[in-house]
């Protein structure tokens, strides 16, 4: 049993001398003459010629694991009926990777039966690969023997992920993947396959000169221990951003598919399991912002427009009071009643109020009544506007 790997790029020991030491120039004059080295840049332990593997090497996760078997006849008689096995054993499960599983009807002296198998490999830790061959001999008696290759499955990439809940229903998702293994890797893809609730954009580009450009540069390869952080945008679909008590229970994103090359072109691939956030809790009724100006002036009334939501299973008939802060007054009328709201329905108030202080400010002071419950619900600090002077604001 062979292990089947690309071939690496040959290395030479460059070995110099100062001309005025013995051997003079001729070390220099070797390694020049040397037809592994690379023209003009002897010294530096490049080289152009590829090496076969010396090793079984390491096997990473996500990667074609390719092994070549041949079953040679050494005796000098016709066997008969042979037939060869090949199993992978794991941790969880026994796989059968032989090509074919007809037998062969007689194998000659000096005559060989060869297979090639091929599997992705989808587990980490130890895998055993089991050639078992069964045969008759000319006597009518039946052989049978195996042999066992034991082999380590290693992790390639650690991946961790961080989400962010947004006030509009958007989910904004980091992950972290780092390169755990001892060579650069070629980035070819990663991307995020969103749960069928979701939308997702990337974040990982920008516009440049009309052309979309990878943050990361033209050269997306990955060092050994280095860490490359992607970002993803999730919005709710249209059918399902309506429904506010669907959407506030979900919890599953989605997964990542992460795909690379090494060395000399050998792909892997390795897809997480589906990623789930910690749902945000809302409570019963959720109050948020539509409009809001970022800059206001003093003294002078601006609008607003809030969204409210009942994420409860019951029909609520809601009260609106205001508040007034030593910053924020409100115009209009509090103690107004806004009518029944019925379970994941929302609907959308226009509010005008105006500061009295210059400077960052925050819209507090709204307060919901339940009149069917007597339950009151408070909202503080609901988002911030920047209070200028209408001198500043016109120069």
């Amino acid at each position: 049993v062979m292990r089947l790997t690309k071939p690496t790029l040959f290395t030479n020991i460059p070995v110099t001398c100062e001309e005025r030491d013995l051997p003079g120039n001729l070390f220099n004059q070797l390694m020049k003459d040397d037809p592994s080295t690379v023209k003009g840049a002897e010294t530096l332990m490049l080289g152009e010629m590829l090496t076969l593997p010396q090793n079984f090497g390491n096997i990473f996760l996500g990667e074609t694991f390719s092994s070549y078997i041949s079953v040679h006849n050494d005796s000098n008689q016709i066997v008969k009926d042979i037939l060869v096995k090949a199993d992978l054993q794991t941790s969880s499960q026994r796989l059968n990777l032989s090509a074919s599983s007809a037998a062969v009807g007689e194998l000659k002296p000096d005559c060989c039966i060869d297979d090639v198998i091929h599997h992705e490999v989808k587990e980490i830790g130890t895998h055993i690969l089991v050639c078992a061959v069964s045969y008759t001999t000319q006597t009518g008696e039946k052989m049978y023997f195996r042999k066992f290759f034991k082999f380590q499955v290693l992790k390639p990439l650690d991946v961790k992920t961080k989400f962010y809940n947004a006030e509009t229903d958007e989910v904004f998702l980091e992950a972290q993947i780092q390169n755990i293994t001892t060579s650069p890797m070629f980035m070819e893809k990663v991307s995020l396959e969103p749960s069928m609730m979701y939308n997702v954009a990337e974040l990982n580009t920008v516009d440049t000169a009309g052309e979309s450009e990878s943050t990361f540069g033209a050269r997306t390869y990955l060092q050994p221990m280095d860490t490359r952080q992607y970002l993803y945008c999730l919005k709710p679909k249209q059918e399902f951003a309506e429904k506010a008590g669907v959407i506030k229970g979900v919890t599953v994103i989605g997964k990542l598919d992460i795909v690379w090359k090494t060395n000399l072109g050998e792909r892997g691939r390795l897809q997480t399991s589906q990623l789930q956030r910690m749902a945000p809790g809302y409570g019963d009724v959720r109050l948020s912002l539509e409009t809001i100006p970022d800059t206001v002036n003093l003294e002078e009334p601006f609008d607003i427009t809030c969204k409210i939501t009942n994420c409860s299973e019951r029909t609520m008939d809601l009260v609106l009071e205001m508040c007034n802060t030593n910053s924020i007054h409100w115009c209009g009328v509090s103690g107004r009643q806004l009518g029944k709201l019925h379970p994941s329905s929302s609907l959308h108030l226009a509010l005008t109020l105006l500061s009295s202080v210059q400077g960052l400010q925050s819209v507090s002071g709204l307060r919901l009544t339940d009149t069917f419950l007597k339950r009151t619900y408070e909202y503080d600090d609901i988002a911030q506007v920047c209070v200028v002077s209408s001198e500043i604001k016109q120069s």
